[in-house]
């Protein structure tokens, strides 16, 4: 089996997070599914806030922690998921429909869910390196996020 290429990502401030986030919600298609992973408070709500405004949605997005599932609307729809406190794994919410429906779904403690996953989407792990500076390591499965991930490391080069 290749080895799976990884692109690497350093932010400094929540700012270059948000806008590294916005650059990929900018080139959102429906049915993308990213999956964000990293300790709490490693910035998976500001990074899903990029997102948010690079997909044109007004307003305040934060965790769905206790709703499991918030849904917002601009240019696409986002589906913002946080399923860590999912405890019956073979449960159904119906995550077919988000996850090759008409928007963007970005899922948080994506573990919970693993099995469940599209085969094709992006892996993304951030790591909080100190106060400001975090390490975003994405991980393209499928052509769609190969491509997603050469552009945005084009236009946000490791550094």
């Amino acid at each position: 089996m290749a080895e799976q290429t990884t692109y690497t990502f350093i932010t400094r401030s929540v700012g270059e997070t948000q806008r590294l986030a916005e650059a990929i919600g900018k080139m959102a298609e429906p049915g993308d599914v990213l999956t964000l992973s990293g300790d709490l408070g490693a910035g998976k709500t500001s990074f899903t806030q990029g997102l948010a405004r690079g997909l044109g949605v007004p307003g305040v997005v934060n965790s769905p922690t206790f709703t499991i599932i918030k849904e917002y609307s601009g240019h696409l729809p986002l589906y913002h998921m946080d399923v860590y406190r999912m405890e019956d794994m073979g449960e159904d919410l119906g995550f077919d429909e988000y996850f090759y429906g008409d928007g963007m779904t970005v899922v948080e403690w994506p573990q919970m869910i693993a099995e469940q996953l599209p085969p094709e989407r992006c892996d993304i792990v951030i790591t909080r390196d100190n106060e400001n500076t975090r390490t975003f390591v994405f991980t393209p499965h499928g052509s769609r996020y190969q491509k997603v991930c050469e552009a945005i490391a084009n236009e946000h080069p490791s550094n």
